[in-house]
């Protein structure tokens, strides 16, 4: 029988994603690139797949399963991974409560004394340091590897077709104009990210869609081969994560920081470390939104992401190896994506925000499950 065929526009994540679960239904799939590579948000990130940051029930759900597919996807690929963990420190009451009460609500978390953290991490301060949240279900991949590695994988074991360095430039179901020539599928997928207004700009100016720019470092490798452990995160990813903000006593650490430290809320500022398997330590980061973004980075965001990581973590080296900027769609309503279908036969995955490692795996699988 002749394969069904399906085109995915964008080889990042979200298209990544789609493709691999329209291949496993048999679908002949083929991915369409603008770019040589994938150069968006996908490969601009912590590499963090991040169940914790997810409110519980149906986005937790969706987190886990793709925590699940990353580690099998990784294994397939012979990919770096670790399931590193998470620490949350707390250094202000008001931290200390929102991380006792979620625990309360989430039994997979635990609150750690200032000790215990310390033994979980080397890189941990302990000066100030109340408490932590420890929790074990978050892995951590290198982004500028797996994004082009899970493309290798995908054409090799998979049969899925890449067109790299080849724009699409029109689709009028069932065709796709793409690189001077039209290309025809029984379904089209545009996973475009940032880029959501180019294909289909009137759908777009329909929806409550924006894009979010970060400011993100790498600092270079730890030397003999120092490892920090789990990601580290201050206070201010309490502040930012929507599972955080669900606690009852998120109100008054919210408070604390709009008194004490409004430049931080401005600039959005959400201060975490990862460690890749190189032993390069990834850090940031900061949120401006809009749509017309500079694409200048700004050092003072730098510095102050810096200083406000050191007054939590230790480093062997601080060197700063390379800074970069990344823009993602996210949706101003509050929702988490945004799955439309502006004609018969073509759907569009996009607004996932910051969460595109977290959630595409486990999203796409519902998205394609009557295909």
């Amino acid at each position: 029988m002749t394969k069904k065929k399906a085109i995915v526009v964008g080889a990042g994540i979200v298209g990544l994603a789609t493709a691999r679960s329209l291949a496993l239904k048999n679908w002949q799939v083929e991915v369409f690139e603008r770019h040589p590579k994938a150069q968006g948000a996908s490969v601009r990130n912590f590499g963090m797949v991040w169940p914790i940051g997810q409110p519980p029930g149906k986005l937790y759900d969706r987190a886990l399963r793709s925590r699940e597919v990353w580690i099998e996807m990784a294994g397939e690929a012979k990919l770096w991974f670790e399931r590193a963990g998470s620490l949350h420190l707390a250094h202000r009451p008001e931290e200390m409560a929102v991380i006792e009460e979620f625990a309360l609500k989430n039994t997979r978390c635990q609150v750690l004394t200032p000790g215990e953290a310390m033994k979980k991490s080397g890189a941990v301060i302990e000066n100030g340091l109340l408490g932590a949240l420890w929790s074990e279900d978050e892995v951590i991949v290198d982004p500028r590897q797996a994004i082009c590695h899970l493309a290798e994988l995908l054409a090799r074991n998979y049969g899925v077709g890449f067109h790299w360095n080849t724009a699409v430039t029109e689709v009028t179901y069932p065709k796709v104009k793409a690189g001077g020539q039209t290309y025809e599928a029984d379904l089209i997928y545009v996973c475009s990210g940032a880029d959501f207004e180019t294909l289909f700009p009137e759908e777009f100016k329909k929806t409550d869609i924006t894009k979010c720019k970060l400011q993100m470092m790498r600092l270079v490798s730890q030397p003999e081969g120092w490892r920090i452990g789990p990601a580290l995160c201050g206070g201010l990813s309490l502040v930012h994560y929507g599972s955080f903000q669900a606690m009852d006593s998120h109100a008054a650490l919210q408070r604390y920081y709009e008194e004490e430290h409004p430049t931080y809320l401005e600039w959005g500022l959400n201060v975490m470390v990862s460690q890749n398997g190189l032993g390069e330590l990834t850090v940031g980061d900061s949120h401006e939104y809009g749509l017309n973004l500079t694409p200048f980075n700004q050092k003072v965001i730098d510095d102050m992401i810096l200083q406000y990581l050191s007054t939590f973590a230790r480093f062997k080296d601080w060197t700063v190896g390379t800074h970069w900027n990344g823009v993602y769609p996210k949706m101003k309503n509050g929702s988490t994506e945004i799955i439309l279908t502006p004609e018969e036969g073509v759907t569009i995955v996009n607004g996932l925000g910051g969460a595109g490692m977290t959630l595409s795996f486990g999203l796409v699988e519902e998205v394609t499950a009557a295909v």
